[in-house]
């Protein structure tokens, strides 16, 4: 797509996201950090410090001498290297696409510098990350979806993750937002930036209708999962959809539970911090997780099933054995989860199919 446009600019957004152009972000570390794009890399034109001295500069002397101090600061062995880095990353993905905050001067510079190298000319994006950005904004409109959605349910612990996942017009929201939805649910790895979850929920949607899909299965979610918030349009639009209910046996869901929350997770610590620092890390997550939900348990049930806890785990370091931490997780499901889920579906008034 990119190869075959003559002028120095794109704006075929739709493009640019079903195709999964590659995006140079030349923008400031810290701009990148705050929000981008899926298939984005940050190769910026000015650091963070170098981009607060510029700005600095242009508030007390204006454009012309924050564009001459920018070209001092960035220049010799620094530009060099910069530009060695946009080269390395165009000859691997020869449809690159630049983009700035507003589609201006830095990506404007960036592509001359380029092209005074190279002889080629990478496109940028006309209007910048602000142009993506609300293109994307207005893809989580429900006018914008293209078919009918059909909504998960069912207890904890049921296997509608994993139903999901081998499911091909599915999307898994939980999954675009690093988090399980519920007070055990962080990972490792922190949640993305709601700029970032909302630009990926909305690549996911249009590449999926365009991939010609009748219905999109999600799980049922509250409004949040975890510390981000599913965008109100969509929201409403997803809530508005027929629910199709999962129903597992007590016992699986609670080997399905104690397969993720204790064997699976404590492999994912231990993988990243080593055994030993790995092992006290997911203890901690585990007991500051029934922190959080100490209120609506109450103080006396919270403080029997933290016992339990710690001594299923101290019983699993002892003696290896395992099994004892699946009589916390049943009783967390039996009294704290789904007795939650039962008053959610009293209040719900959607069709169940």
């Amino acid at each position: 797509m990119v190869q075959k446009i003559k002028n120095k600019l794109v704006s075929n957004f739709y493009e640019i996201v079903v195709e999964d152009i590659p995006l140079i972000d030349v923008r400031s570390p810290k701009e990148f950090r705050k929000g981008s794009f899926p298939n984005t890399v940050n190769l910026p034109l000015m650091n963070n410090e170098e981009r607060h001295k510029v700005g600095k500069c242009y508030s007390e002397k204006g454009h012309c001498a924050a564009v001459k101090l920018g070209n001092r600061l960035v220049s010799g062995e620094i530009k060099e290297k910069r530009l060695e880095d946009w080269e390395n990353f165009i000859k691997k993905n020869p449809n690159s696409v630049i983009y700035c905050l507003r589609g201006g001067l830095r990506s404007k510079i960036v592509q001359s510098w380029i092209e005074q190298r190279t002889g080629k000319m990478v496109p940028r994006l006309e209007g910048g990350f602000k142009a993506l950005r609300n293109y994307m904004i207005e893809q989580l409109q429900p006018k914008n979806q293209d078919g009918e959605v059909i909504t998960l349910g069912g207890y904890t612990g049921s296997g509608k993750t994993i139903l999901l996942n081998r499911l091909e017009n599915s999307i898994d929201l939980e999954g675009l937002a690093n988090h399980r939805g519920s007070g055990f649910g962080n990972y490792i790895n922190p949640q993305p930036t709601p700029i970032n979850f909302e630009n990926r929920l909305a690549t996911e949607l249009i590449k999926h209708w365009h991939n010609g899909y009748d219905h999109l299965i999600i799980e049922d979610e509250s409004k949040h999962i975890g510390r981000l918030f599913i965008p109100k349009p969509i929201f409403e639009y997803f809530t508005s959809s027929p629910l199709v209910i999962l129903e597992t046996p007590i016992e699986t869901r609670v080997d399905l539970t104690f397969n993720e929350y204790v064997i699976q997770s404590q492999k994912n610590y231990i993988s990243e911090f080593g055994e030993k620092e790995g092992l006290d890390r997911w203890y901690d997550f585990i007991s500051n997780s029934f922190d959080k939900i100490k209120r609506k348990l109450g103080g006396k049930r919270h403080d029997e099933l933290t016992d339990l806890f710690h001594r299923a785990f101290k019983k699993q370091i002892n003696e290896n054995i395992f099994d004892m931490h699946k009589k916390w997780i049943k009783a967390l499901l039996q009294e704290y989860y789904d007795p939650m889920y039962e008053h959610h579906m009293e209040k719900t008034d959607r069709e169940i199919i």
